[in-house]
């Protein structure tokens, strides 16, 4: 769903919106953002309705005529759709975050030297968790715990601490009292406990597994790194918004 440089489908079918957790709601903070783009030159991938897609960069914020610049390349037959359209989804990322906004009312501005593609700044910014880029670590005996059924002894029910979580995976703690359980091995009916409100049901694969010797924390046994096979849109939104206030609340931290 959150692949690396298409948007995200965010249709709220006329009801609440779902992704309301992730919109950029305060005019400055996304100005904030588009600024972040400009001065890091960041790629800015453009997508049209009809499937072109156009690699820019954020040229000019310009918060006075509310209108953004992107630099442009003439004869690009991708620059003639986009203006076509008139409407574009940009995607871009900062760092481990990836921004997603709506623009409209383009402009195709030429100068004596270079041309620039001008349009309305965008009235919404989403922020989402890039893939398996942001891992929250869990620790603590009485933190996260996922709870299943041995796959090779369906009658023994298993709680295993949680170590990390992103939203591509998690890592867990398999004692050395259990069976062990190799890569590869898929896990059905996972119920995931991230904290007493934030709950959900999904699938896992194994991808590896890692031993981590003894400590005063893990008595002993190995590390699982395991991957969502797959997350429904609802546990996804779910776990974005868990890792979400995760990481405002490392920053805040940070700050202080």
């Amino acid at each position: 769903m959150f692949q690396d440089t298409r948007p995200a489908e965010l249709d709220t079918m006329g009801g609440p919106d779902p992704w309301a957790d992730f919109r950029v709601t305060h005019p400055q903070e996304r100005l904030r953002l588009l600024r972040e783009l400009r001065d890091g030159n960041v790629p800015v991938i453009l997508n049209t309705p009809g499937g072109s897609a156009l690699s820019t960069t954020v040229w000019a914020v310009d918060e006075a005529q509310r209108r953004l610049n992107f630099s442009a390349e003439m004869g690009l037959p991708q620059l003639e759709r986009l203006v076509e359209a008139d409407e574009a989804v940009a995607v871009a990322y900062l760092e481990s975050v990836k921004l997603q906004f709506e623009l409209q009312d383009f402009v195709l501005v030429r100068g004596a030297q270079a041309c620039t593609l001008q349009c309305r700044l965008p009235g919404e910014i989403y922020r989402f968790q890039r893939r398996s880029a942001y891992r929250v670590r869990t620790g603590g005996p009485q933190g996260s715990v996922v709870r299943l059924r041995h796959p090779a002894i369906p009658d023994m029910p298993l709680a295993l601490r949680m170590l990390d979580v992103s939203i591509g995976g998690c890592a867990l703690w398999l004692p050395d009292k259990v069976p062990a359980l190799q890569a590869g091995t898929r896990l059905g009916e996972v119920h995931v406990e991230l904290d007493i409100e934030t709950r959900f049901s999904t699938s896992l694969a194994v991808q590896h597994v890692s031993s981590q010797g003894r400590s005063t924390t893990n008595a002993g046994g190995v590390r699982l790194g395991c991957e969502w096979k797959p997350l429904n849109h609802g546990a996804e939104r779910v776990l974005q918004r868990w890792i979400d206030r995760a990481q405002q609340r490392r920053r805040l931290l940070a700050l202080g």
